[in-house]
C-alpha cells in the first residue's frame, strides 16, 4: 500500500514538472546516511537510460547503478528468470541443497578457468553483497593463519585509498579515514601500505612481519580511490613473497571483476603467479539482484570447518538463477571482445577532450569500462552540469570522475554521452 502511494505521487499530473513537496515528506523516514540529488527521482530504465518520469527527464547512464547493472536495467531476460524461478523457489537457506546454488558455484569455478581466472579456483561461498563477499575473504585468511601457524599469525595488510566496504571487518581494511573514524575500534592488526612504494619496500615488509600476517587484501584495479589499475609487476612481487610465507592473498573483484576490466577478472591479466588465493565478486554477478561470492583455492578451504561461516539468503535460488545467466552472458569471448571495443571508444575520446582541457583533466586511465578522467579540482560541478544536461556520471575519490556504463551500452549513447560530457566540461570552463 506505501509503495502504491508512493508511486501514485510520482506519477501524478501535478509532478510531471517538479519533483512535488509529498515525495519527501517519506525521506524523514529514512536514516541520514545518503547524499542524494533534490531533483531526480529514477522511476524506470532501459539499458543504458534511466527515466525520471516525475520531471519528465532521461539521461543516458555511465553509473550501471555504481558499476552493477553490467547487462542493463530492466533486462528483459532477466526479468523472466526472476519471475520463473519464483514460482519455483524463492529461499530454503543453507540448511538444504538447492540445485541453483551448486550449479552456480560450479559455474563460477569453470568459467574462472576457461577465462584465464584464478587457475586453482576451486570453491565458492555465496552470500548477499560486495562487503559481505569481503567479510568471508578476511576470516577465511584469518582462520588459514591461526590454524597452520598459530594465533600469532592473525594480522592483515591492505593499502592506502582502497575500498573494500562498510561492515567492521571490510571496513577496517577500507584505507578513507571519514568511513573508519566515527565507528572508533575496529579489527586490530591491520597495516596500511601504499602502493606506489618501490617493490621491495613492499616485499620488505611482508617478508619482515611473516609471522603476524594471515592475508594481504587489495583491488586490482582501485575503484573508490580513483581507478588506479595497480601495475602487474607489483601484483606478480607481492604475490611471490606472500606465497613464500603463506600469506593468504585476496583480490578484491567486487567492481572490476565480471567484464568490467574487458576480461572476465581484472586478474586474468595476469601470469598464474600473481593469482590470489581468495578473489571476491558481486555487483554485476546478480545484475541489481543481491547476490555475492567469495572464491577459494583448496589451500584455504582446507582450513575450514562446518559452522566457521555462513548466511540465511546467501545462494539464495532468485539469486543464484541470476547469476547463472550472468556468467553464461558475460563470461563469452564475444561478449568480451565487445567490452574491449567500447573501451576504445571512451578512451579514444576522452583522451581528445582531455587534450583540449590540458589543465583541467590531468588524466585518462582504467581497464575495460571502467575508467577515470582525473580532473585539477573536484569534478563537483561538471558532475552536476552532466546530469543537468542529461547524463548520469559520479566520482571516485576527490578528483577523479568516474566512467562505469552498462557492459551493454550501445555506441550511438557512448559517444551521445560524450557530447553531453564535453559540453558540460565546456560550460563549467567556459
Amino acid at each position: 500500500m506505501l509503495r502504491n502511494n508512493i508511486l501514485k505521487r510520482c506519477f501524478s499530473s501535478s509532478m510531471t514538472k517538479r519533483v512535488g513537496q509529498e515525495i519527501f515528506e517519506d525521506v524523514k523516514f529514512q536514516v541520514t546516511t545518503y547524499n542524494r540529488p533534490q531533483d531526480l527521482c529514477v522511476t524506470r530504465g532501459h539499458n543504458d537510460i534511466l527515466y525520471d518520469d516525475v520531471n519528465g527527464k532521461q539521461f543516458i547512464d555511465f553509473t550501471a547503478g555504481i558499476a552493477v547493472t553490467a547487462l542493463g536495467h530492466s533486462n528483459e531476460k532477466i526479468a523472466d528468470i526472476l519471475s520463473e524461478q519464483a514460482r519455483k523457489l524463492v529461499h530454503s537457506s543453507n540448511l538444504y541443497y538447492s540445485a541453483e546454488c551448486l550449479e552456480l558455484s560450479e559455474k563460477i569455478v569453470d568459467k574462472t578457468k576457461q577465462l584465464q581466472g584464478q587457475f586453482d579456483a576451486s570453491r565458492v561461498f555465496l552470500c548477499n553483497s560486495g562487503t559481505e563477499a569481503n567479510e568471508a575473504a578476511l576470516k577465511f585468511a584469518k582462520k588459514h593463519g591461526i590454524k597452520k601457524h598459530g594465533a600469532k599469525k592473525q594480522g592483515l595488510v591492505a593499502f592506502q585509498n582502497s575500498f573494500h566496504g562498510r561492515t567492521m571487518g571490510a571496513l577496517s581494511v577500507t584505507w578513507n579515514a571519514k568511513y573508519r573514524t566515527p565507528f572508533g575500534d575496529l579489527i586490530p592488526n591491520v597495516s596500511f601500505l601504499n602502493i606506489n612504494d618501490e617493490l621491495t619496500k613492499l616485499q620488505s615488509f611482508l617478508h619482515s612481519n611473516k609471522d603476524q600476517i594471515a592475508g594481504l587484501i587489495i583491488e586490482p584495479v582501485q575503484g573508490e580511490g580513483g581507478v588506479f589499475p595497480v601495475p602487474a609487476e607489483k601484483l606478480i612481487g607481492i604475490n611471490q613473497v606472500c606465497k613464500a610465507n603463506d600469506i593468504v592473498v585476496i583480490y578484491d573483484e567486487i567492481q572490476c571483476g565480471l567484464g568490467r576490466s574487458g576480461k572476465l577478472w581484472a586478474h586474468s591479466y595476469l601470469p598464474k603467479e600473481a593469482h590470489p588465493d581468495i578473489f571476491t565478486a558481486a555487483k554485476a554477478l546478480g545484475n541489481g539482484f543481491p547476490i555475492a561470492a567469495t572464491i577459494v583455492n583448496e589451500n584455504v578451504n582446507n582450513v575450514l570447518e562446518v559452522g566457521d561461516h555462513g548466511t540465511t539468503y546467501g545462494g539464495n535460488p532468485l539469486g543464484c538463477a541470476v547469476g547463472k545467466y550472468v556468467m553464461d552472458t558475460i563470461g563469452n569471448e564475444q561478449f568480451l571482445a565487445q567490452v574491449n571495443e567500447k573501451s576504445k571508444i571512451f578512451m579514444d575520446r576522452l583522451q581528445k577532450i582531455q587534450a583540449k582541457y590540458p589543465s583541467k583533466i590531468k588524466d585518462v586511465r582504467g581497464l575495460g569500462l571502467m575508467i577515470g578522467a582525473e580532473f585539477s579540482e573536484p569534478p563537483a560541478k561538471v558532475i552536476q552540469k552532466c546530469r543537468e544536461n542529461g547524463l548520469l556520471l559520479i566520482t571516485a575519490g576527490k578528483t577523479t570522475a568516474r566512467f562505469v556504463p552498462p557492459l551493454t551500452i550501445s555506441h550511438e549513447n557512448i559517444q551521445k554521452g560524450l557530447d553531453i560530457f564535453e559540453k558540460s566540461v565546456a560550460e563549467v570552463y567556459a
